[in-house]
């Protein structure tokens, strides 16, 4: 068993674990509407909505991998969609990343404002045995699947099981504060402070909408950079340095670059500006200067797109 867990983490690709967590959050999703409802909890019976709207925003997030894996490809993997787009399909990744933070973040809002209205009316009876029973269940999924991410992104680096990751610890947080504020409101029946316990489940569930409401906005801020084309700080003057040294090596006038980063697509364009009295050179030397220049730069890879132009004519370059 040990040993076709750690196979599964070694060999897990991107899709493989989006898929995976599909299951398990529909799964969750389930048990936890169905629990909501046996036990009179609106807490609970929110973790379940949150889960099933993250099952869809994850399976949206396979979609768009699958995608950006099928551009890359080469031969008869090649489908008619790639010839329509030919440029790919980076710039999807920061748009469904930005939709999915900014629709948890919302759910959570919304959250927030029904367990304040919850409160406010007087709380609400809940059975406490079958609420218990259930975050306990519920945590141990949460976590269970919260490591799997993680250890499968380390190998992989992809952003959505980053996000997904994270989307597993912020139920598990939930999970775990439901199960605290459940206890004691089990506890203290028939004693004298039972009267809280109709306020359990409001009040716990404002809290926890109140941490995990700023969780997403780090992803929404991060995607918004991507779709407005920001150029990234440290890639610009990587690519920089590099070009300056070109221009200094082989006496070019100037040069003229631009990048950005769109998902995990990076896009980097060269313009050197070269003298009319500069000696010719045959193509291939060209492309040789080309590709010393590819190497310089490096992390070459289908996640690259890296444009060289040399010109005599600098309006070309603007």
């Amino acid at each position: 068993m040990k040993h076709a867990v750690s196979e599964l983490l070694n060999k897990c690709t991107e899709q493989e674990a989006l898929r995976l967590s599909i299951l398990a959050t529909l799964l969750v999703a389930l048990f936890g509407i169905m629990f909501g409802v046996l036990s009179g909890s609106f807490a609970i019976a929110f973790e379940g909505f949150y889960s099933l709207m993250d099952a869809g925003l994850t399976t949206l997030a396979l979609m768009v991998t699958s995608l950006i894996a099928s551009s890359s490809a080469t031969g008869q993997k090649r489908s008619r969609l790639n010839q329509k787009f030919t440029m790919g399909f980076w710039h999807l990744e920061p748009m469904v990343l930005g939709l999915s933070a900014t629709l948890l973040c919302s759910a959570a809002v919304y959250a927030l404002i029904g367990a304040i209205q919850s409160f406010l009316g007087g709380g609400k009876e809940l059975e406490f045995d079958e609420a218990i029973f259930y975050s306990v269940v519920n945590l141990a999924a949460c976590i269970g699947m919260a490591f799997f991410n993680l250890r499968v992104n380390k190998r992989l680096g992809s952003e959505f099981i980053a996000l997904d990751a994270k989307g597993w610890l912020m139920s598990a947080f939930i999970t775990a504060a439901l199960l605290v504020a459940f206890s004691i409101g089990w506890a203290v029946q028939d004693t004298p402070l039972a009267w809280i316990s109709p306020y359990v489940d409001p009040a716990v569930l404002a809290i926890i909408c109140l941490v995990i409401i700023p969780m997403p906005l780090s992803t929404i801020r991060h995607a918004l950079t991507d779709v407005f084309l920001i150029t990234p700080t440290e890639l610009q003057d990587h690519v920089d340095l590099i070009a300056e040294q070109v221009v200094t090596k082989y006496g070019f006038l100037s040069y003229r670059s631009y990048t950005a980063k769109v998902g995990r697509g990076r896009q980097i364009e060269l313009y050197f500006i070269v003298s009319k009295n500069l000696p010719p050179k045959r193509l291939e030397e060209w492309d040789r200067i080309r590709d010393e220049i590819g190497s310089a730069i490096g992390e070459e890879s289908t996640d690259r797109w890296l444009t060289i132009v040399f010109t005599t004519d600098s309006e070309w370059a603007e």
